[in-house]
């Protein structure tokens, strides 16, 4: 695992960026704001359009029917979640008789989102973590029985899975940060019994990564420029040399195998091994601008060219899981395509397209490679699944992830490409509501209001494809603009490295060209424009309405960091070993200068010039973006008399992940958004939101209908 795996691997709900302190001189208790109540005389409450003859939340943000179908490695099985008693949960069917699919796991009190198959074909493991704080512990359940097993009943850590092999079939290898913090240790652990044992102390490694033969091959550190560099474990005949203090240097004996510079750090990524372990797949952008995929000789370094796209770096590679050979690699620049790299796919490809001209994706695979598990995305309509087995050629078609979308008429995405001022091309992705873009082609009969949507990160990207919040508010009477800003990942190394230090620079100014553009294409309405996003996206937003304050209507920050400085300074302790990586691209919060010049880049510093409405989003467990962020935000905002709505969940981390929570901020967005911007919203009902935790310590006038929600929700 290098870089950019480590960064996918902590993205799990909005791309990472960031964490905050315990500190108690730079932070708030996290009951501080929760405890006060609203000012004793509410202002009057703000006022929205209501209307019942819209597609209800629950459509876009309830659980799916079913979703992230896996195939058992012998093929006989397929695994998906679905619901139990309200919450997602595994579930197992054979896999020519999915009615007769049984519950497995029994999870209660938050929804389970990754889980894979073992290749014993008797087990299913999968990652959950307590209430959002993201202290991952690795499960192991048993098919047949239902039996549960933590592989990692330690307190406090984050596991990571590291490795599965079919040459171990009932085991697992997992990094586990018990020992210290910020290091995982790697062991081999037994996923029937738990029974664990030491692979590797880690020396000081920020990932490593294993063979097929559980062998530890690569050991990957940061240089203090930013860059990778990417070490091979010491033969087994050399001693360690001691270090200068006599103590023995646990690095001691590692060798150099390769150096990633700090501007290719973010899209030069190491994937694995071939089936003899001499060789290695990789994305590599050194020497280019896109990230293309290689096969290097582990031994002489030499590469050979397989597969790369002039625009787009690699997204994904189908490999075969038994031969470990490439099957096929995507590259996504505003939609994505496949290169195939086998032949002898090429017909199964040609035969599948035929089915949908949604974007086609293989899911899971049985172990041999005859059997596949395909997706078929569109941007109007729900995830199709089907199974095909290439033998026969023939597909059987499984589910669709939301049915009750099937019939509904939902906005198409458009894609345009738009120049910032200083020559970028920006990828944007744009929805209407539906009677508003009558041919289809993304311009409406009038300009509307919009809601910009900016997504986290910022080393994420939007996509094309079905999406349920630019259906909600295209439903409720928005245009919605989703825009690839410099710094967002999959369009080379030049443009995510045209972010470095430019919180609140360019990146913001990438923001603004593109609002810019949809008003002078007549597209939205200048005077009603909203910001939103989450996690980066959520700072972008307090960006918006301090650094340029008359240039949105209002607001929706979601987690989104407040103070840059306190932000980094707060790093979870698992993300340590990269702290060069936010020095190099964010700022260095250690110095004097780099700290005035985060500051300067901090909404919190600015909040006086504050003038449009402002809701926030927050989780009381996030570590990443701690309470600690809004509380302060939130409170200066309070001291100098500026409005703001506060909604807060004690059980929530780094976004909403329990659908009543989820439900209940969507709710309130849209009335927020209503009262500001001017389009309809669905009233909140309290039947709706049974079980929430959600609190809203200050602000809930200046959303249409909370009030009277919140003294439903008491009763």
């Amino acid at each position: 695992m290098t870089l950019r795996n480590y960064l996918l691997a902590v993205a799990l709900v909005l791309p990472a960026c960031g964490g905050s302190s315990d500190d108690a001189k730079t932070t708030q208790p996290v009951t501080t704001l929760a405890a006060q109540p609203d000012t004793a005389t509410a202002p009057q409450e703000a006022v929205g359009k209501p209307s019942t003859e819209l597609i209800p939340r629950t459509v876009f943000f309830g659980n799916p029917d079913k979703a992230g179908p896996q195939l058992s490695p012998d093929g006989k099985q397929i695994a998906y979640l679905a619901e139990r008693d309200g919450v997602m949960n595994v579930w197992v069917a054979p896999a020519d008789s999915l009615e007769s699919a049984k519950a497995l796991t029994a999870d209660t009190a938050r929804p389970v989102r990754r889980f894979f198959w073992a290749y014993n074909n008797t087990h299913i493991l999968y990652m959950q973590d307590a209430g959002g704080d993201e202290n991952w512990h690795v499960f192991s359940t048993e098919v047949a029985t239902g039996k549960t097993l933590d592989l990692t009943p330690m307190e406090k850590i984050a596991a990571q899975v590291s490795a599965t092999s079919d040459a171990f079939p009932s085991k697992v290898v997992i990094g586990i940060n018990d020992r210290v913090p910020q290091l995982h240790d790697l062991y081999t652990v037994d996923i029937t019994t738990g029974e664990k044992s030491l692979l590797l102390e880690n020396p000081g490694f920020l990932s490593l990564m294993v063979d097929d033969n559980f062998k530890v091959r690569i050991g990957t550190t940061m240089s203090p420029d930013g860059g990778m560099v990417l070490k091979t474990p010491p033969i087994a005949s050399k001693k360690a040399k001691p270090a200068i203090d006599g103590k023995a240097d646990p690095m001691s004996g590692w060798q150099e195998f390769m150096t990633i510079p700090q501007d290719d750090s973010l899209t030069t990524n190491v994937l694995g091994f071939d089936k003899s372990g001499k060789k290695l797949y990789m994305w590599d952008s050194r020497g280019r601008d896109t990230s293309a995929l290689v096969l290097m000789d582990m031994k002489s370094k030499k590469q050979k060219l397989i597969a790369e796209h002039d625009k787009a770096d690699g997204e994904s590679v189908a490999m075969h899981p038994k031969t470990k050979k490439p099957l096929a690699a995507s590259f996504n620049y505003a939609r994505r395509e496949w290169k195939i790299i086998d032949k002898s796919i090429q017909k199964d490809v040609d035969k599948l397209s035929a089915i949908s001209a949604g974007e086609m994706n293989v899911v899971s695979t049985s172990h041999d490679g005859n059997r596949w598990l395909v997706a078929f995305l569109d941007d109007d309509g729900p995830v199709k699944y089907y199974h095909w087995d290439r033998k026969t050629q023939k597909e059987t078609f499984l589910f669709s992830n939301r049915k009750s979308l099937e019939d509904l008429s939902l906005a198409k995405m458009h894609a345009p490409v738009i120049e910032s001022r200083d020559g970028m091309p920006l990828v944007n992705y744009l929805s209407l509501p539906v009677a508003s873009d009558p041919d289809g082609d993304g311009k409406p009969t009038a300009a509307l209001p919009m809601v910009l949507l900016v997504h986290g990160g910022p080393w994420g990207r939007d996509s094309w494809g079905y999406n349920p919040l630019h259906q909600l508010l295209a439903n409720r009477g928005y245009a919605v603009l989703s825009v690839n800003f410099r710094g967002s990942t999959g369009f080379g190394k030049k443009y995510i490295n045209a972010a470095n230090k430019e919180w609140a620079g360019k990146m913001h100014d990438d923001l603004i060209d593109s609002v810019d553009w949809a008003v002078a294409q007549g597209i939205a309405q200048q005077d009603k424009v909203c910001i939103m996003g989450g996690s980066y996206g959520g700072y972008a937003t307090l960006v918006g309405l301090t650094f340029t304050p008359e240039k949105f209507t209002c607001g929706v920050d979601i987690v989104g960091p407040s103070n840059i400085v306190t932000l980094l300074e707060a790093i979870p302790p698992y993300w340590k070993p990269m702290q060069d990586l936010f020095k190099i691209r964010v700022g260095d919060w250690t110095s004097e200068e780099g700290k005035a010049d985060l500051l300067a880049r901090s909404p919190l510093t600015k909040v006086d010039q504050i003038v449009r409405p402002l809701l926030i989003g927050q989780g009381a467990n996030d570590p990443r973006v701690k309470q600690a962020e809004a509380d302060q935000i939130v409170e200066a905002m309070k001291e100098r008399g500026i409005p703001v709505s506060y909604v807060l969940y004690p059980d929530e981390g780094h976004g909403f992940q329990r659908p009543v929570n989820n439900l209940s901020f969507f709710a309130a967005t849209e009335a927020f958004l209503s009262a500001h911007l001017g389009g309809w919203y669905e009233p909140a009902e309290a039947s709706e939101f049974t079980g929430t935790t959600l609190q809203v310590p200050t602000g809930a006038h200046g959303i249409p209908g909370f009030p009277g929600l919140l003294q439903s929700l008491a009763k």
